[in-house]
């Protein structure tokens, strides 16, 4: 390791396994969710809490914050109490290895934003990229948007392959974004050729400074179906009902906040009704895509794997024998004359069976 790789960052001795168990060959997928720019709806920093808080994980590389974070624009909460600090809110930056609940292992790259050094930190990152030979890089960010709470949420996607953005709503414009840390490792990664997307989820403008589970279990969702990792998502989900119910009282009680949202409500109609008409194969929010057969494949194999070998065995066996009778009945008709089968007998009028 170069000097100032190590005055950036420390790697894990020895280093946690972050092969999967699937023998394809291919390497992990990296989900990156660094907080402090765009995080409408604190969807990035809660998507990275609940990743490292529902599934199991190990540190793989720790980030020197005293090289990338200024103290002092941020200044971290303390805890006090009486005559004593307790806690110190912490500021630590770095990649875990997690593994989801199908025992497949994936990097997680979290923590606070870099303020200084931004060129030297995305240099290491895609360092480790290319060292751990990380397959597809997943950016996640959060942005306040025109949109109503009361429509499904949009999570929009760009990125250098069609295998991680296929069927998902795209921004059909060239815009100008303040940058920031992730965008410059994201533009670095497709510069040296390596797969990468970036999932923005689309929070309520009037929203965006508070908590918005709906933006966390979206964004997860599709980080999910594209990586295909199977993720926890239950204790998101008693979040929005919990959330849903407190917007649906604020929001009754109050004519103006109405009007708003409608005028909101009739913008995202007419958009949406508009984009699928340009876009027939993209699967809008709420919709859920038609699985294919290797994904059929898959899950059935996940549930034999979840038997134990005397009840997948008798599955198959009853599989097997299906078919085997319907062989036989196909020969039995087959078989019934050498005319064929004849006519059917009148059972009476279908129209009373009907």
């Amino acid at each position: 390791m170069h000097e100032e790789d190590r005055r950036m960052y420390e790697l894990e001795y020895p280093a946690p396994v972050i092969r999967d168990d699937s023998g394809d060959g291919k390497g992990p997928t990296m989900i990156v969710a660094m907080h402090g720019y765009a995080d409408a709806g604190q969807a990035i920093e809660a998507s990275a809490d609940h990743l490292k808080a529902a599934l199991e994980g190990r540190q793989l590389a720790s980030f020197n914050s005293d090289e990338l974070i200024d103290y002092r624009s941020r200044r971290p909460a303390v805890t006090i109490d009486k005559d004593r600090a307790l806690e110190i809110e912490s500021m630590d930056l770095g990649i875990k290895v997690l593994r989801d609940n199908s025992g497949k292992t994936f990097l997680l790259l979290s923590g606070p934003e870099p303020d200084m050094r931004w060129d030297a930190f995305t240099t290491a990152v895609v360092k480790l990229v290319e060292k751990f030979n990380i397959e597809d890089t997943i950016m996640l960010y959060a942005a306040p948007m025109p949109v109503p709470h009361t429509r499904p949420t949009v999570v929009t996607a760009h990125g250098t392959s069609s295998r991680l953005t296929e069927h998902m709503l795209s921004m059909d414009s060239t815009m100008m974004v303040p940058g920031s840390a992730a965008l410059y490792l994201e533009k670095a990664l497709a510069d040296k050729h390596r797969t990468v997307a970036g999932y923005t989820v689309h929070v309520p403008h009037y929203l965006a400074a508070s908590p918005y589970p709906q933006a966390t279990f979206q964004l997860l969702d599709s980080v999910a179906r594209a990586a295909r990792l199977n993720i926890p998502l239950g204790s998101i989900e008693a979040d929005i009902s919990r959330v849903e119910n407190q917007l649906e009282e604020q929001v009754g009680g109050s004519e103006e906040i109405e009007g708003v949202v409608q005028q909101l409500e009739q913008q995202y109609d007419a958009y949406m009704e508009r984009y699928r008409k340009e876009h027939p194969q993209a699967i809008m929010p709420g919709e859920e895509p038609v699985p294919t057969g290797e994904e059929i494949s898959e899950e059935f194999q996940a549930f034999l794997a979840s038997l134990d070998e005397e009840e997948s065995q008798q599955i198959i066996h009853t599989e097997i024998d299906d078919r085997e009778d319907g062989i036989e009945d196909e020969g039995s008709q087959a078989d019934g004359g050498e005319d064929g089968p004849g006519p059917a007998q009148d059972d009476g009028d279908l129209g009373d069976d009907i």
